[in-house]
């Protein structure tokens, strides 16, 4: 009998139709074939994050009744997902419902599941995206709290009000960016003085993962200068599908301001493909370097593990055009690393 060793072969098994969505850095629909490459190790995870693979596993027998593992799987130093801890997930999950993975668990079987090492629970703003992006992906209508966020967008609901406006309902209308008068909603909850700030963090907190509408990224864009330090990233984080975009915002700081902790968290968390230009990745590299040594060591590490930023990263470490603080910076990141 043949011993079942990678999730696609688990659920083809199971006779399950999937999706998977990164749920790491942005949330992100994966190719099914990438994954099969993914699973096989001949591929790094696009997106690792502190050194894991953080993903969700959508499945149905029945179209409208899925069911979703949220896992956080353990990477290697390449980005190969570590075949041991799959391995071991599979074999907790034949154990606990044997093939059929829609069978009743009892109770005490789904806390074992629900304890199981690799489990994880996105954040609430990631959680309500991919509920959004997975209804809308299975023809299901969007959630009860859609139609009062549209009324408080649009402004024809109170703007004090704005404790009533649900998560859920915002990333609906997030979900829907593209359809009817979304991109006008959104632009108005983002440039109206008359939305409450939460609400606008909340919803550049959604934006930051799917693809905007050009106006709506033009209209960010054009604010941007206006807003204070605790707006600009959000608002910068909302630009993750325009680098074009975020490249200009970044040219623009490095001249006026400059990049604090929070931008230079908000670029490596969300905005990280700008780093594939030089100007910007320099920019990036110098405004880190002048954070404290443990900032840069943990920022550094992280970013350095994503496959399509990698080997540019690297080779700034040997730039002879390197500043002294950069130097200073990339030699005690070394020191570290020895210890």
């Amino acid at each position: 009998m043949h011993t079942i060793s990678t999730f696609g072969e688990l659920l083809s098994a199971a006779h399950c139709q999937y999706l998977i969505y990164d749920m790491g850095r942005r949330v992100q629909p994966i190719d099914v074939m990438a994954f099969h490459q993914i699973e096989a190790l001949r591929a790094p995870y696009p997106a690792p994050i502190q050194g894991h693979a953080c993903f969700a596993l959508v499945f149905w027998e029945r179209p409208g009744m899925p069911f979703i593992w949220f896992l956080k799987m353990p990477l290697d130093e390449q980005g190969l997902l570590n075949p041991a801890g799959r391995s071991q997930f599979i074999e907790m999950l034949l154990t606990a419902m044997g093939q059929n993975l829609q069978n009743e668990l009892t109770e005490a079987q789904q806390q074992q599941l629900a304890n199981h090492p690799f489990n994880f629970r996105p954040s609430q703003e990631k959680l309500a995206l991919f509920n959004a992006l997975l209804r809308q992906q299975q023809g299901q209508a969007a959630s009860v709290q859609y139609d009062y966020a549209c009324q408080y967008l649009a402004g024809k609901a109170p703007s004090q009000q704005w404790q009533a406006v649900g998560l859920q309902g915002l990333a609906d209308i997030c979900a829907r960016a593209h359809l009817l008068d979304h991109p006008q909603l959104l632009c108005h909850g983002i440039t109206s003085s008359a939305i409450a700030t939460e609400v606008k963090i909340a919803l550049c907190q959604l934006l930051e993962h799917i693809q905007l509408p050009e106006l709506l990224a033009q209209e960010i864009v054009r604010l941007f200068p206006q807003q204070d330090a605790v707006l600009k990233p959000y608002y910068l984080r909302a630009l993750a599908s325009h680098p074009q975009h975020c490249t200009t915002l970044i040219k623009q700081l490095s001249l006026s301001q400059g990049l604090d902790q929070e931008l230079l968290l908000a670029i490596a968390a969300r905005v990280w493909h700008i780093l594939k230009q030089e100007p910007c990745r320099k920019i990036f590299l110098e405004s880190l370097a002048l954070q404290s040594q443990d900032f840069f060591n943990g920022i550094f590490a992280d970013i350095v593990a994503i496959p399509a930023i990698r080997p540019m990263l690297l080779n700034e470490l040997r730039s002879p055009d390197r500043s002294v603080q950069l130097s200073a910076a990339i030699g005690g990141l070394f020191r570290n690393t020895q210890k």
